[in-house]
């Protein structure tokens, strides 16, 4: 069903919006999210992975013929080096170590080269926003006190590390080797990484912390960090354990009709609302749980499938079996969105994701089924005649489409249900760690030659 999916997302993308970053399958034209400046072709490279894993051959034939012919990145336009990194680094680095194809090597080097001023800050804290064609960088203007964001400056090691693999430069993998290093010096507010932290002084800013937007991504990488050098990260590896220790004891509560979440910390302050983003942790505790010290394996397991019960709950407790973007345990509720501005639903793939890899894990049947129960409600309420469409309130009967069908949704919603479907052995997580965007990238292994880049 996943192919069939796939084949209607990509074919109508295809037909209305070639060539452009995203589709608007009501509006059937393109859309261009700022997030890439104008670089083109989001959901060409976003998706070329995907294209591959489910044998669509003729239309990765087509994707790669595009690459080649048309992804261009001489422009002159400020683009977010996390977005950019995650889906066009990511994506093309897939495509070549399932591919094999030389393109696609070269395309991701290419523009790792033209990400790398981004590092030139006093600390080596990269900027949030980058001219490409400049090389000036700065950061979101919303961030406090002029801060780089966590989930972001956090979210490129694993693209860095490979990036150095196949160039033979070592400086991406020293890039972000460093950010390891100037986070280790800092002092962490009762163990915990806040959101923000200042390129130029090296300081943080405002002690948020959390685990859903802004955070997310880094401890994720942290683990997969360690995973993905095989093992022999010992640094990634101490950072994520004891991340988690403090997230459990810190962050994790249970509410009053049982279901486990994870809150969002404000300077000591709970906030006791847990993002869709934020689902993704369940699958990551269960990937960390193989590593965790002293007989915790269990335990870790077992957060995996509390939070995936929890995130389950959100979807269930909609009218459209779609989870909201945040959802609250306050005031008598739970796991419902009470804000006007959090019931929308983005084709986000983070609840699906943590039920792949707790089915991986676990083999127990009820994640598939809770896996057909969002195929059912994709298929009712996102499938529009010119693709899929997020939905602006999934608490309410009648759907008002928000007329984008995401990069993201071919990337890894809809890949994340084909592995959920799938035999085991299809990229295997003992050969393979997928970054945040749903790429999978291969274990470096300690014989793989040039090693120099994943000792630490």
């Amino acid at each position: 069903v996943s192919l069939q999916m796939m084949k209607h997302a990509w074919d109508n993308y295809k037909r209305y919006a070639w060539g452009l970053n995203e589709l608007k399958p009501i509006s059937k034209q393109g859309h261009s999210s700022n997030l890439f400046g104008n670089i083109q072709g989001a959901t060409i490279v976003d998706a070329l992975d995907t294209l591959y894993i489910m044998e669509m051959k003729e239309e990765f034939k087509e994707a790669k013929e595009w690459v080649e012919k048309n992804l261009d990145f001489n422009v002159n336009a400020e683009i977010s080096v996390f977005e950019v990194n995650i889906r066009f680094v990511g994506g093309l680095l897939s495509a070549y170590y399932l591919s094999g194809e030389e393109v696609f090597r070269k395309k991701a080097v290419e523009l790792g080269e033209k990400l790398l001023p981004a590092f030139s800050t006093p600390t080596g804290i990269p900027w949030a926003l980058l001219n490409i064609k400049s090389g000036i960088g700065r950061n979101w203007p919303w961030a406090s006190g002029g801060s780089s964001i966590l989930a972001e400056f956090g979210t490129l090691h694993l693209e860095f590390v490979h990036l150095s693999h196949l160039s033979g430069n070592p400086v991406f993998a020293e890039k972000v080797m460093n950010i390891r290093k100037v986070l280790n010096r800092l002092d962490k507010p009762e163990g915990l990484y806040p959101n923000y932290l200042n390129p130029s002084s090296g300081q943080w800013g405002q002690h948020h912390v959390s685990i859903g937007g802004l955070g997310d991504s880094f401890y994720e990488y942290l683990l997969k960090a360690w995973l993905m050098s095989d093992k022999t990260d010992e640094e990634g590896k101490k950072m994520y354990y004891d991340a988690v220790q403090a997230i459990q004891t810190h962050l994790i509560r249970k509410s009053s009709g049982g279901l486990t979440y994870i809150a969002e910390w404000k300077g000591g302050l709970l906030e006791h609302k847990m993002g869709h983003l934020t689902c993704f942790a369940g699958g990551m505790f269960a990937l960390g749980a193989d590593g965790a010290p002293n007989d915790k394996t269990g335990h870790h397991i077992e957060l995996g499938a509390e939070i995936a019960r929890t995130c389950h709950e959100s979807y269930d407790r909609t009218s459209m079996k779609l989870g909201p973007e945040a959802f609250r345990f306050d005031g008598g509720v739970e796991a419902i969105a009470t804000r006007q501005n959090e019931k929308y639903y983005i084709l986000r793939p983070e609840v699906i994701e943590t039920y792949m890899y707790m089915w991986r894990l676990t083999h127990d049947p009820k994640y598939r089924q809770w896996g057909w129960e969002a195929v059912e409600a994709l298929e009712k309420h996102c499938r529009v005649d010119g693709g899929y469409s997020g939905i602006r309130d999934v608490y309410n009967n009648h759907e008002s489409h928000d007329d984008v069908q995401q990069s993201f949704f071919l990337s890894e919603t809809l890949k994340y249900l084909y592995l959920l479907f799938s035999e085991d052995d299809l990229l295997p997580f003992e050969h393979w760690v997928f970054n945040t965007e749903a790429h999978p990238l291969p274990v470096l292994h300690k014989d793989d030659g040039n090693k120099e880049e994943n000792q630490k």
